[in-house]
């Protein structure tokens, strides 16, 4: 009898994962097919139906909150206003801190595509700030008369980067808070960052915010890092190749849930799910969605 009830719970366990829907979120918008943390990118994402659009920002040296997930003009994929294509040897030349805006966006950073991505479209591409994309992703979705996305906003910040590559974490999380509340998308925002003091500002200005810790190093989520943060997140979210079953029950147990990135293959995609993942990033949503969405 003890056999067969087991048997029964894991039967139902497993339907339970297989009915549940499964958070699919387009990583820098869709950057498999268009040009990583641009308005287009973002938008169509939220045209194929992603249910969360994942960006990046940083701050100016003007104060404004950029979506970029380099600090600097990345070498690999933009070009100075003059249109000639950035190399190895300006790596890191171009500090966005030390940019003001009306700089940073006579960049471009779409023309050249990503040698990562063959796929992907090459077409101008400009850095918008976070209220601008916010505004076009908006826009769009009412205007189609689609769903709201949720945010899921990755702040780039660390230790060594303070007051060099970007403002002190209270100022940091100030900015890009600001913008999310003014916005009125606040309860549809993740605050994510590997920088535990970004989002312990976060917490403290906020404490019903949803917050995203992030993780890319091999290390035990509930003695290690929840440990360090002093509170439980919202959200785990560690790189795929970390993410299994046990730990996945773990962060349930506490309450937190698990979004891994940014897994690219189906089979990738799929196996999460089976273990229970809340949610994933990917540069190909569309895949996601083919594989993961219930027909």
């Amino acid at each position: 009898m003890k056999q067969i009830i087991t048997l029964l719970l894991a039967l139902v366990t497993t339907a339970v994962i297989a009915e549940t829907p499964i958070d699919i979120g387009g990583n820098r918008g869709f950057r498999g097919m268009y040009p990583e943390n641009s308005i287009h990118g973002f938008v169509r994402a939220a045209k194929i139906g992603v249910n969360t659009i994942q960006m990046d920002v940083v701050i100016s040296k003007d104060n404004q909150v950029v979506v970029s997930h380099e600090l600097t003009m990345d070498d690999a994929i933009c070009s100075t206003p003059d249109g000639k294509p950035l190399t190895e040897a300006d790596k890191g030349k171009y500090k966005i801190y030390q940019m003001t805006y009306d700089e940073i966006k006579k960049f471009d950073c779409g023309q050249r595509g990503n040698s990562r991505f063959t796929d992907q479209d090459k077409e101008a591409a400009t850095k918008p700030t976070l209220g601008e994309a916010i505004d076009a992703i908006e826009k769009y979705t009412k205007e189609n008369s689609l769903p709201p996305v949720n945010y899921n906003i990755q702040i780039v910040s660390s230790r060594k980067g303070d007051e060099v590559m970007h403002p002190e974490p209270p100022e940091f999380a100030k900015l890009v808070y600001a913008v999310v509340q003014s916005k009125g998308v606040l309860p549809r925002t993740i605050f994510a960052s590997l920088d535990l003091r970004i989002l312990q500002e976060i917490h403290k200005a906020d404490g019903s915010a949803m917050t995203g810790l992030m993780s890319e190093k091999s290390t035990d989520v509930l003695e290690t890092n929840l440990k360090d943060l002093h509170f439980n997140p919202t959200y785990y979210m560690p790189n795929f190749l970390l993410c299994n079953k046990a730990m996945i029950t773990k962060c349930h147990a506490q309450n937190v849930k698990v979004i891994a990135w940014t897994p690219n293959e189906i089979t990738k995609m799929t196996a999460l799910k089976n273990d229970g993942v809340d949610g994933i990033i990917t540069d190909y949503p569309d895949r996601a969605i083919k594989a993961l969405r219930p027909k």
